[in-house]
């Protein structure tokens, strides 16, 4: 069997744990999905195009190292050519087992047994058959091994400066005395940010772009056995875009001007003078993340008078408040009302989307000032659009207390001002951004 075949063979293989059973009938859009779930277990991106031309066979050299390695990773094996031993060695052993099998089975065709194959010889083979599948696929993919002895693991991390951007975090870790197959350790919520690391090995240096409170997981197989948290706060507006939050491609806005016309924005001359271009499909955020964490989550008021500009012609546009917390955040985004299967709304573990969801509610033109107001008492949480009852919703899981707050748009938020205060009177975050508010309202500059 070829290296070409074996890829093809282990390609369909991921295909179908991922539910796609054949391949012909796969679109782009499931080649990327594929692409996100290898990328999610081994920290290796591989594009869609690539994975649907080796799954097709169509490569006549072998493909680089890195991606074979990503395609091993999925099944926990450290390298490639591990797994490509395994696999052969394997499929050694499942052809010997099915081939003892069929020499019984042969051997039994006799007397009585020969005379009534109509009948049972058919129940016989189909049995056989279920056999040789059973083993097949035993012999071919190895199971994990249960995660053992997680209290024997240590994890910490510590940060390269106070808390600048980017900010390098280097972590320490022990798992020489942990059973599982493989192990990572992820940035934060995102599971794209994820590092493969290994025994004997003993510290791992990752950056961080984005400020805010990250919980860093230590994962074996597909359990979370440690945590720890990396806190980057700004203690001021930070403005920053994103390409792509996969590729976590992000870039600073750095500006002097940051409150024009009593409200917090930026402007289209300040992407030019950070050189972003603005042909790209972009995400802005405008975020604040205090040192200090006093407010709780689970009851609170915020006010924000908003809207939005357009840098590019978006057939969506969109306008996102998000609360975070020491765990989960909270997330409105709303849009045109005739976008707004994309509207999207998140408390704590609790998501609703407005494809299966009706949220025309929330939805309202986003390039018009809009007050938006949420109430959260006792992990009930209710939203008002300009002064309107427009969304109720409740929780279960707490995020404790909150740790900053942003403004996401795919195009340039403006904010009049925001208040975000505690039910116990505690202050978050209370700006007017008028020339009064210039020594509070602070912008990140670096």
């Amino acid at each position: 069997m070829s290296e070409q075949d074996i890829v093809q063979l282990t390609l369909r293989e991921i295909f179908q744990i991922n539910g796609y059973h054949d391949a012909d009938l796969m679109t782009q859009r499931n080649f990327e999905h594929i692409s996100d779930e290898i990328e999610k277990k081994s920290g290796i991106f591989i594009s869609g195009t690539t994975i649907r031309r080796l799954s097709k066979g169509a490569f006549n050299r072998s493909p680089q190292i890195a991606t074979l390695n990503a395609i091993a990773n999925y099944f926990d094996f450290n390298t490639w050519q591990e797994y490509k031993a395994a696999f052969i060695r394997k499929r050694t052993e499942a052809t010997i087992e099915v081939q003892k099998i069929t020499r019984i089975a042969e051997s039994g065709e006799t007397g009585v047994l020969k005379k009534q194959r109509s009948r049972w010889g058919l129940l016989k083979w189909t049995s056989l058959l279920l056999v040789a599948v059973f083993i097949c696929g035993y012999y071919l993919y190895p199971r994990k091994r249960a995660v053992k002895n997680i209290t024997k693991a240590s994890f910490s991390a510590r940060k390269t400066t106070d808390n600048d951007l980017p900010n390098s975090v280097v972590f320490n870790y022990n798992i020489d005395e942990v059973t599982a197959d493989s192990f990572f350790i992820q940035q934060s919520w995102d599971k794209n940010r994820k590092v493969r690391i290994y025994k004997n090995k003993y510290a791992l240096t990752d950056i961080y772009y984005e400020p805010g409170y990250h919980i860093a997981k230590l994962i074996a197989n597909d359990s979370i056995i440690k945590a720890t948290v990396v806190n980057i706060p700004t203690d001021r507006w930070f403005f920053y875009a994103n390409e792509n939050k996969r590729a976590y491609r992000t870039e600073y806005i750095k500006t002097k001007d940051f409150l024009n016309d009593g409200s917090l924005s930026i402007t289209k001359e300040d992407l030019n003078r950070n050189k972003i271009d603005i042909d790209q499909e972009k995400i802005f955020l405008y975020s604040y993340f205090p040192s200090r964490h006093e407010v709780s989550s689970d009851n609170f008021t915020l006010k924000a008078r908003v809207r939005m500009k357009e840098v590019r012609n978006n057939l969506c546009p969109y306008l996102a408040i998000e609360v975070y917390g020491q765990h989960y955040v909270m997330l409105i985004k709303s849009t045109p009302k005739g976008c707004a299967h994309q509207a999207y709304i998140r408390f704590g573990e609790r998501e609703i989307n407005g494809k299966e969801t009706d949220l025309s509610s929330i939805a309202y033109d986003v390039t018009q000032w809009t007050d938006v107001e949420l109430t959260v008492r006792n992990k009930q949480a209710a939203i008002k659009i300009d002064g309107r009852d427009a969304f109720t919703t409740s929780y279960q899981e707490t995020l404790k207390l909150i740790t900053g707050l942003s403004f996401i748009s795919n195009g340039l938020c403006e904010v009049d001002r925001v208040t975000l205060t505690g039910a116990d009177g505690k202050v978050f975050c209370n700006e007017n951004f008028d020339t009064q508010g210039v020594a509070v309202a602070k912008a990140y500059r670096r």
